[in-house]
């Protein structure tokens, strides 16, 4: 037989095939099965694209408080000229033309104290001019908070939730515990520094919003006793970029630097959250296999009731092989459809489910994501072909392997034994 009557037949299959009310049940059982797949990707691309959407909520606002590069002096040593390492930056090919803004930076750890409360944090010292072209924090406290940090006058600006656990308010002192005490008759005694408190940032991140610290950074240099600056911030046209450009920079600035990008610094968070987009994207592919080999018994329970029809195919000329086909694209035709009404409906939620996780609250009159608990108040949503994609060629490859010991057995079946009771 042609192709085409094979798809015909089984096309013929796949929609009802003979009236009667045991092929009425088949039919339904079929429909179960194509309605199973259908929810299973759908689940799976609403779940996956609403992974995506938070690992891209939290990396954003990681982003606006930190560079894309780091590049820093490989001793800990002051940069002998921070303007002229820029200028070494911007002429490496390839990297070089990826850099749209760069700002001087001196970090190191402290303690920070008020009261009986203390804190582990980390100082930065910036130039707010110059950091309100790398971050985006920077660039919206520019005008305001940020102009407070003057030279010499030993001010301080601290993540919100630091200054809540501290208990402190703008004027407020904090003092600043450094590392390496002073030798004195009596002892060795830690060095300390008290900072008035000027403001206050939120980057909507816990862990920058609770251990940052910004300074100036004249101010941070003499704290620290580095001589002026320690590294470079850069920032880059696109951070996808940031691990070529971190590469690339690296190889041509030699030993002297230490160059890191976001993505490595932050690698046990980005390490977590593939981990657990690998295991839920595996589990819930068992919904859509065990939806794709219900088709096995839907088929199996077809060719017992077509044993009549494939034995007169059989007479009339068709050989094994196009029997096999016709229940193939039966089996194939259920996982096809199945699969695209999936991918319509997760699609649809996907591009949606904040608007539609809205409704639901306002009806059932609870919050999901309440503020004071989560930093993301919304349900986001990424859709990204590359996680849709698999899911519709694994779910149509399951139906299709589904298909094959059913089709098989039809191709078995001998028309004297299908025909005597007939």
């Amino acid at each position: 037989m042609n192709w085409p009557y094979e798809l015909q037949i089984g096309w013929r299959y796949t929609r009802a095939g003979r009236s009667g009310r045991r092929n009425g049940f088949i039919s339904f059982i079929s429909c179960v099965s194509m309605l199973g797949i259908a929810l299973g990707v759908a689940v799976l691309i609403v779940v996956l694209s609403v992974m995506n959407g938070f690992r891209k909520e939290v990396q954003d606002r990681m982003l606006s408080v930190i560079p894309h590069v780091e590049v820093l002096s490989a001793d800990g040593n002051a940069l002998p000229d921070w303007q002229a390492t820029v200028a070494q930056i911007r002429a490496v090919p390839g990297a070089g033309a990826e850099v749209i803004g760069a700002a001087p930076f001196v970090a190191a750890q402290a303690l920070m104290a008020r009261g009986d409360d203390l804190r582990g944090v980390v100082v930065r010292g910036i130039s707010p001019n110059d950091e309100a072209s790398v971050t985006e924090v920077a660039a919206q406290l520019k005008d305001t908070v940020l102009e407070r940090l003057v030279p010499g006058e030993w001010n301080v600006v601290l993540g919100i939730e630091l200054a809540r656990s501290l208990g402190v308010r703008e004027g407020d002192k904090v003092t600043v515990v450094l590392p390496g005490g002073q030798v004195t008759p009596a002892g060795v005694v830690p060095r300390l520094r008290q900072l008035t408190v000027v403001g206050v940032f939120n980057a909507g991140h816990y862990e920058y919003d609770s251990t940052l610290a910004l300074v100036q950074l004249d101010d941070a240099a003499k704290l620290f006793r580095t001589g002026g600056p320690t590294g470079v911030q850069l920032k880059l046209k696109s951070q996808n970029e940031a691990r070529r450009v971190g590469s690339q920079l690296q190889d041509a600035l030699g030993a002297a630097y230490a160059v890191r990008d976001w993505t490595r610094t932050n690698s046990n968070w980005f390490s977590a959250v593939e981990l657990e987009k690998r295991l839920m994207f595996i589990i819930l592919t068992a919904i859509v296999a065990v939806a794709a080999f219900n088709l096995v018994s839907t088929l199996v329970m077809t060719v017992t009731d077509k044993q009549a029809d494939i034995a007169i195919l059989r007479t009339l000329g068709a050989s094994p092989r196009s029997v096999m086909a016709i229940f193939m694209v039966q089996g194939a035709l259920a996982g096809l459809i199945g699969t695209l009404a999936g991918l319509l409906v997760g699609l649809l939620i996907a591009f949606n489910v904040g608007p539609l996780v809205a409704g639901l609250e306002a009806l059932l009159r609870v919050a999901f994501l309440p503020s004071s608990v989560y930093l993301i108040s919304r349900m986001p949503s990424d859709p990204q072909a590359a996680d849709i994609v698999p899911v519709v060629l694994i779910s149509l490859l399951l139906a299709f392997l589904a298909t094959l010991y059913p089709s098989w057995r039809a191709s078995r079946v001998q028309p004297a034994e299908a025909l005597r009771y007939e």
